[in-house]
């Protein structure tokens, strides 16, 4: 038996900066209203023939590979989470594989939004806990400013996400008091339509059922978010999965080091910060910069306060993270 190690860490963000003023300019909102509500002041968007979902995991990759000292012949296994693929089908994860030259290795797609990472880390900590597999790549990466409804009508969603991408090279560790200490998965589908984009859809609209209504005020393929639902489920289940992760490991809250909540809404970070009494130091929120990057938002917050010094070797660093589905997790590491 075996854990796993966190050995290398990337990420990237589109060159294109969306600030809130910008949004002012074509949707009925300012920045004093999304900042007072989320937290944000500008995001990312991509630019259209510049980057995909794709192409921005394949560039989080690569820095995280080159960081690990793993050599790309070595990893065994990509594990992409995403709610965003550049393609219906294929996934990501064999475009990954491709474009980064790896083995013909497995690639699996995970599609649970914004706790995606947390699971595609949950994943790969058990192939490497089972001796399978050595060295595993983990990516998250969003692009949503394709697919908003980018008019007043939209702006309760449009305004709050943003593109980019992070990556986590996983590898054996020996030491077993050392990584990834356990893993925490949850769902709740009995609330999956309260945040969805339900077209196009096998199981209701098709892009032919849409090409056929041809209906201006069609919303089906625009994401729907019931916000103030979302955020009362998030407070609470945030909580209970950092509680359950912590005593799954006879952990205090006195012992995390750092907190890398899913950047969903500045004001549930805050919240959560509050309830568990951390300080400012213990807790990394870069939505202010980046706006909610999805399944994208933990591994580049992870990134950022690793690269600024915040994580150190032997701290206790807790990722947690809920969102539609609806889903929720948290992962213990001991850095």
């Amino acid at each position: 038996m075996y854990h796993s190690k966190i050995a290398g860490l990337g990420y990237y963000v589109p060159s294109n900066v969306v600030t809130n003023d910008d949004l002012s300019k074509i949707i009925d909102t300012n920045d004093e209203w999304i900042q007072e509500r989320t937290g944000i002041q500008e995001r990312r968007h991509i630019i259209r023939g510049e980057d995909t979902t794709t192409t921005m995991g394949v560039k989080a990759a690569k820095i995280a590979i080159e960081r690990s000292g793993v050599a790309k012949e070595d990893i065994d296994f990509v594990v992409f989470a995403t709610l965003s693929p550049d393609y219906y089908f294929p996934g990501p994860g064999v475009l990954v594989q491709r474009d980064l030259g790896l083995r013909t290795v497995g690639a699996l797609d995970v599609r649970n939004q914004c706790s995606g990472f947390v699971y595609a880390i949950s994943v790969a900590d058990q192939y490497i806990k089972t001796g399978m597999y050595k060295n595993i790549l983990v990516i998250g990466s969003e692009v949503h400013s394709t697919g908003l409804d980018m008019t007043t009508r939209g702006r309760g969603v449009s305004v709050i996400f943003g593109d980019g991408a992070g990556a986590a090279v996983l590898s054996r560790e020996e030491d077993l008091t050392k990584g990834i200490l356990s893993t925490h998965l949850h769902s709740e589908g009995q609330h999956a339509e309260e945040l969805a984009l339900q077209a196009p859809g096998m199981g209701a609209r098709w892009v032919t059922d849409i090409l056929a209504d041809n209906d201006p005020n069609d919303e089906s393929y625009y994401p729907y978010m019931n916000g103030q639902f979302v955020f009362k489920n998030a407070v609470v289940r945030f909580a209970e999965v950092i509680n359950e992760g912590l005593e799954a490991n006879g952990l205090q809250v006195s012992d995390i080091d750092m907190l890398i909540p899913h950047q969903a809404n500045l004001r549930i970070s805050q919240f959560i910060q509050n309830k568990f009494k951390l300080t400012d130091d213990q807790v990394h929120n870069n939505i202010q910069k980046y706006g909610n990057t999805t399944a994208a938002s933990i591994p580049i917050a992870l990134t950022e306060a690793w690269e600024q010094g915040k994580i150190k070797s032997g701290d206790t660093v807790v990722l947690a993270a809920f969102g539609s589905g609806f889903t929720w997790a948290s992962a213990i590491i001991k850095w």
